[in-house]
């Protein structure tokens, strides 16, 4: 079985992280963001992958390759402008098998695709949709069906109080025929969403709904969120294998002086100073160096970042290779890109962003 990930979205909520590295392969918990939906993909069959690319695709072949490493076959389309779902999908047609699955690469899930194929297959549907319950569906389209799981209608972002009579939402997880191709005209700038799917509607487009985890990572707040579900086993994922019962990993090569308090994944490389504590749910990729008595908690730190001294990191992403003065606190769902610096006695917070390189002196910043 084929399967389609659309992955050429320039993720602009996620910046800074994304300014310098493509969305698809943004350090998720050990390993690239993607890599969990082919794992994911992998586990229910799915052989051949094609990579809908676009921003930034040199670095997503760069990382991902062939596929061979992962026992995949991955191939990549890159399109020559942003062409919408759907134009994509059309874009990568002389790829694609008679019947084959797309996925949004945005998000991170463990639902029985296997069980979604087979009611395709039952139905002789054209389409089929994964629908998830969400308890906010305000920011999404809501899809109705009826009895036989035949969609009925979709709704556009419903107030937030409105009443409902379901909460269910797609996925970004459909199986299709080839022949919905048609629907689509070469080189046109499209939506399957809204320009395919309600052409469908009575036309053999059904819908199924799924148990299990589903998150649309798309923001800094579902980034960190994903980050945790991981660390705690909320989501099937191999880091689980990593982490155990306890989940807890500190690697052998970490030296470590100070405190790792589960749930959090602590790579080689990693030096922790005495009273320093890390956790729960934290992530240091390899080589971070945590100064005496700095506290890490809620928040992910990359490859190379240096911390100092009496710091406190809370509810924050901290990309490679920052540099982190003595008691400067970063908090508040900021995010600092790569290669950041920021001296001592600085206060970065309320959603604080900084971008890739930037240089703050000591005490800039209150933020």
């Amino acid at each position: 079985m084929q399967a389609v990930i659309l992955a050429g979205g320039e993720g602009t909520r996620l910046r800074p992280l994304t300014s310098t590295v493509p969305k698809p392969v943004v350090p998720l918990v050990d390993r690239p963001f993607i890599a969990f939906m082919l794992d994911w993909l992998s586990s229910h069959g799915i052989d051949d992958v094609v990579m809908s690319c676009g921003h930034m695709a040199h670095g997503v072949r760069n990382v991902l390759g062939d596929g061979s490493a992962v026992g995949l076959r991955i191939r990549y389309v890159e399109e020559p402008s942003p062409m919408g779902t759907g134009g994509a999908l059309k874009y990568a047609e002389d790829l694609l098998d008679e019947r084959f699955l797309m996925l949004n690469g945005d998000s991170l899930a463990d639902f029985d695709l296997t069980a979604q194929m087979a009611w395709h297959e039952a139905k002789g549907a054209r389409g089929t949709l994964a629908l998830v319950a969400v308890p906010d569906p305000s920011n999404y389209g809501l899809v109705k069906t009826d009895e036989e799981g035949c969609v009925t209608a979709f709704i556009e972002k419903p107030a937030a109080d409105a009443a409902l009579e379901n909460r269910y939402v797609s996925a970004g997880a459909y199986v299709l025929e080839r022949s919905i191709l048609e629907l689509l005209e070469p080189g046109s700038p499209a939506s399957i969403e809204r320009d395919v799917f309600p052409r469908l509607v009575g036309d053999g487009l059904y819908a199924m709904t799924v148990d299990g985890y589903w998150l649309d990572i798309g923001t800094p707040e579902r980034y960190l969120q994903a980050t945790f579900d991981i660390l705690e086993g909320n989501v099937a994922s191999a880091v689980g294998a990593r982490l155990g019962p306890a989940y807890l990993c500190v690697e052998q090569r970490v030296d470590n002086r100070g405190r790792v308090i589960p749930a959090a994944l602590v790579e080689n490389g990693c030096d922790i100073a005495e009273g320093a504590r890390v956790g729960g749910r934290a992530v240091l990729e390899r080589g971070v160096m945590v100064g005496a008595n700095t506290v890490i908690e809620r928040s992910v730190v990359m490859q190379g970042t240096e911390i100092g001294a009496n710091c406190v990191l809370s509810g924050c992403i901290v990309a490679g290779g920052v540099r982190i003065g003595d008691n400067t606190i970063v908090d508040g769902m900021s995010v600092l890109g790569e290669g950041v610096t920021v001296g001592a006695d600085n206060v970065v917070s309320n959603g604080a962003r900084i971008f890739p390189g930037v240089t703050l002196p000591d005490g800039a910043l209150r933020f």
